[in-house]
């Protein structure tokens, strides 16, 4: 299909770099990619997989705006506190670009529901901040051979690191199992840099814009971590293990599970089992 006069300036950067030319527009604009968690992480790769004209993006999310999130989730404003994150995010993603179709689903990510959500897109970023969605997320990625940009982010720190199926480890072959629930704090409980958000949530949506268009090294194989203080990134190499329990020679896994929550009080119990 052609491209209008009006996408071909709106693209115009893109269409300049002989990596994407029209060609590579093109399959942006088919693209699918399904943003669990409307928070730190998935607002600004929702913002940039927006203004790259990725054709669908659906996003998930069952919380709503809280004046807490305005330090990071910068797909909402002050005016959207007390909206539904999904309904804040699909206003702004369709300002940015109307030519986006914006699917905004308003539920909690869990086993019953999963793989339904992420069963027509292409590519899936994982916005999460709590170890049971994380793990819940890879394992329907697996099991349903999507790949996904898997991130993380707490107080100074960040990582992200991508799979795809039959071309390196999944989450589970890194860190195997999830803690105990109040073993590790989420960000509403140990506090996080708001910009934090932005480095990793871009990063995701770059993986994501590489994968679509078949441009450049995706992050298999390789956890990319990140030290705000230091201002260091670290590549460490990562190897698909045999025994993994859901990609593995003999996997034990079958079907998602979810697993405890941790909580603390109710207000952090609602924004963990939020995504981001």
């Amino acid at each position: 299909m052609a491209m209008t006069n009006e996408q071909m300036e709106r693209y115009s950067r893109h269409i300049l770099l002989k990596q994407i030319g029209v060609k590579g527009q093109r399959k942006i604009s088919k693209g699918r990619v399904l943003i669990i968690g409307a928070g730190g992480l998935g607002a600004p790769a929702a913002l940039y997989l927006a203004a790259a004209g990725v054709g669908t993006v659906g996003i998930v999310d069952a919380d709503v705006v809280d004046l807490s999130n305005l330090q990071r989730q910068v797909i909402h404003t002050t005016p959207d506190v007390g909206k539904l994150k999904v309904v804040s995010a699909a206003e702004t993603m369709r300002a940015i670009n109307p030519d986006v179709h914006v699917v905004p689903i308003q539920d909690f990510v869990s086993a019953s529901n999963v793989m339904d959500l992420i069963k027509d897109y292409d590519f899936i970023l994982d916005g999460t901040d709590n170890f049971p969605a994380k793990f819940l997320i890879n394992d329907a990625c697996v099991l349903g051979q999507k790949p996904f940009s898997h991130a993380g982010i707490l107080r100074f720190n960040g990582q992200l690191m991508t799979y795809v199926p039959g071309e390196g480890p999944c989450y589970r072959c890194v860190f195997k199992e999830p803690p105990p629930a109040n073993a590790v704090p989420t960000c509403s409980q140990a506090g996080v840099i708001g910009a934090m958000g932005g480095v990793i949530g871009s990063l995701q949506a770059m993986e994501a814009i590489k994968y679509l268009t078949g441009v450049g090294d995706l992050l298999t194989g390789r956890l990319l971590t990140y030290d705000a203080l230091s201002m260091k990134f670290r590549e460490i190499k990562v190897s698909r293990d045999p025994n993994c329990s859901v990609c593995g020679e003999h996997p034990t896994i079958e079907h998602p599970i979810d697993y405890e929550q941790a909580v603390c009080d109710l207000k952090s119990h609602r924004e963990a089992m939020a995504q981001g």
